[in-house]
């Protein structure tokens, strides 16, 4: 790699954090499994003029999704999974299923049963029907209903703690789902269906599989559901970032809230252990996640998946009428197709930012970002704690000063 253009990446951090469209974040790059550098800039606690460092942890959100794909691929390729079979042979209350049609419009629609049942490939790709919420009134009643959970799951999750993991995938189960499974596509609670699902199969807590087989292996002692006390000072705090005036100024607002039945302090076990957004991590934790899934599925002599199976992952494709659903719903992620819980790049030309076919990964509601690049041998990880980020433009401008600075 060109290591003097890599040095353009300390800029463009220290760029967004002096204008205020990120408190603080953190940045590492590994090729071919070598350290090539690490960058931070700005805060973890503004307030308080606490440096957003290495051992900050984050809360990941949806790139626990990656982690949960992860954890079933594992199960798949060992036979206890089976990709094309039905969720309701693993959870039994998803037999009903039902799903709003025309008339299932808003809060007085009407459901039907669905005419096929959610298969595991449907939680993996997004094509299960379920959403995170109705956006507006005239939504099918399903997203309502749903909305009305999260409602609930963020009041239990501001200190009762008693909606399990497994109650939420049976309340899910009773929902409407938007559309018929395989039909169309959605970003939602798939892949908190999925965690559920790999609990009864490993017949184990989730938090316990994942730490059996992922983060005791890797070494991720830091990646958990919950942060303990003696590591709470290591916490970021979470700030939306919010125009202040008509000229482009912005300042940094605290925000303290649950999300997504996901609580903000961290500082107890949860009862729901979200698959699709609950765990918490660093830079360095999460980054020997991304280079093992890198190095074909190994870290150190600690195989977590095959080779075939992490080839898999950059193959795969929605059929071609999931992914006209998918580029409807996903523009910024033109380029991309979406399976196992992650975008795969497939035509790099369509791309928003520099990358390479086969490019796999994910982001989080609060900017966290991965990519892995087993062509090039490229791990990438972020941090930050921005509230409804996801992929932001330094993430991209940043990217393409990765992948410019790559050699022939």
């Amino acid at each position: 790699m060109n290591l003097e253009h890599l040095n353009n990446i300390q800029s463009v951090m220290d760029s967004a954090v002096e204008n205020k469209k990120i408190a603080g974040l953190n940045l590492m790059i590994y090729k071919d499994d070598k350290k090539i550098g690490y960058w931070q800039s700005g805060y973890s606690d503004v307030e308080n003029k606490k440096p957003f460092a290495r051992d900050t942890i984050c809360r990941m959100y949806s790139m626990t999704k990656t982690v949960t794909a992860a954890a079933a691929l594992s199960l798949i390729e060992k036979g206890k999974i089976d990709i094309g079979e039905e969720v309701w042979r693993y959870l039994p209350f998803f037999k009903n299923l039902t799903v709003c049609d025309e008339s299932g419009k808003g809060r007085n629609g009407k459901a039907r049963p669905a005419s096929r049942p959610i298969l595991v490939q449907d939680l993996l790709n997004m094509t299960s029907g379920y959403t995170y919420g109705a956006w507006w009134d005239g939504a099918p009643l399903g997203e309502h209903l749903t909305s009305d959970l999260v409602a609930e799951l963020n009041h239990d999750a501001d200190g009762i703690f008693s909606i399990s993991t497994m109650d939420v995938a049976e309340r899910l189960s009773k929902i409407p789902v938007s559309f018929e499974p395989g039909r169309g596509y959605c970003y939602g609670f798939s892949a908190d269906i999925l965690g559920a699902l790999i609990q009864t199969v490993s017949g184990m807590k989730y938090s316990e599989f994942l730490k059996k087989t992922i983060f005791e292996p890797l070494g991720m002692k830091d990646t958990a559901f919950y942060v303990p006390q003696e590591k709470q000072s290591r916490l970021s705090k979470v700030y939306s970032s919010v125009e202040k005036d008509d000229f482009g100024k912005r300042e940094l607002l605290p925000f303290e809230s649950p999300n997504l039945g996901i609580q903000h302090k961290m500082n107890h076990e949860p009862s729901f252990e979200s698959g699709g957004a609950g765990l918490c991590s660093t830079v360095d934790d999460y980054m020997r996640f991304v280079r093992m899934l890198t190095n074909g599925g190994e870290l150190e002599g600690h195989r977590i998946l095959q080779k075939k199976t992490v080839e898999f992952i950059a193959r795969a494709r929605l059929r071609s009428d999931l992914q006209e659903a998918f580029d409807r719903g996903m523009e910024h992620l033109s380029g991309y197709t979406y399976c196992n819980l992650m975008r795969v790049a497939v035509e790099p030309g369509k791309c928003k930012a520099l990358t390479e076919e086969g490019e796999f990964g994910w982001d989080g509601w609060l900017g966290p970002y991965l990519s892995v690049d087993i062509k090039n041998t490229l791990a990438v990880v972020m941090t930050m704690q921005m509230t409804n980020a996801g992929t932001t433009d330094t993430t991209r401008r940043i990217k393409n000063i990765i992948y410019s600075s790559l050699a022939d």
